[in-house]
């Protein structure tokens, strides 16, 4: 028992002195990006002439595994036809994939680049673990997360009885 608390203590001291940036998994797979996306919320309001579409209200979009919630989000339609650019969720941002969330203030999704970006009090939950910081950027290409801004980690530790 000892020994993974060392083990846990010197984690989270690495975690803590590299708050400038730090490297987690996020999803419990990588997110097929290529996948249909789905949005459903209160209202839509379309602007033609610049190529965009606001939806408001309870605006849940999923794509694959991963689901992303929020009050607002703008989709910004690319040159050709019914594709999507980009998505910008502001107003209190929930993403969810496999069993991990993320919480923050923001998010803009990058679907040609396959990347989430987070930010403004960023809260990733994993299981019983919590990683705080003020920006994370997601590639979902390969399901993993770079954090940064005063990253702060808090790891529990499971009792296994017998060490």
């Amino acid at each position: 028992m000892f020994k993974t608390f060392l083990s846990a203590l010197a984690l989270c001291a690495i975690v803590s002195a590299a708050s400038a940036q730090s490297q987690v998994a996020f999803g419990s797979m990588a997110q097929d990006t290529s996948a249909p996306v789905e949005v459903s919320a209160d209202n839509l309001s379309v602007n033609q002439s610049d190529g965009t579409a606001l939806y408001t209200g309870n605006v849940v979009i999923g794509q694959g595994d991963m689901r992303l919630s929020a009050p607002r989000v703008l989709v910004v339609y690319g040159e050709q036809q019914n594709r999507i650019d980009r998505l910008e969720a502001t107003g209190g941002v929930t993403l969810v994939s496999g069993d991990e969330a993320a919480e923050a203030e923001r998010a803009d999704y990058n679907i040609e680049a396959g990347t989430v970006v987070m930010r403004g009090n960023v809260l990733v939950t994993q299981g019983p673990n919590a990683i705080t910081s003020e920006e994370m950027t997601v590639d979902l290409d390969t399901g993993t997360a770079q954090l940064t801004g005063r990253v702060r980690t808090v790891l529990q530790q499971q009792s296994t009885g017998d060490q």
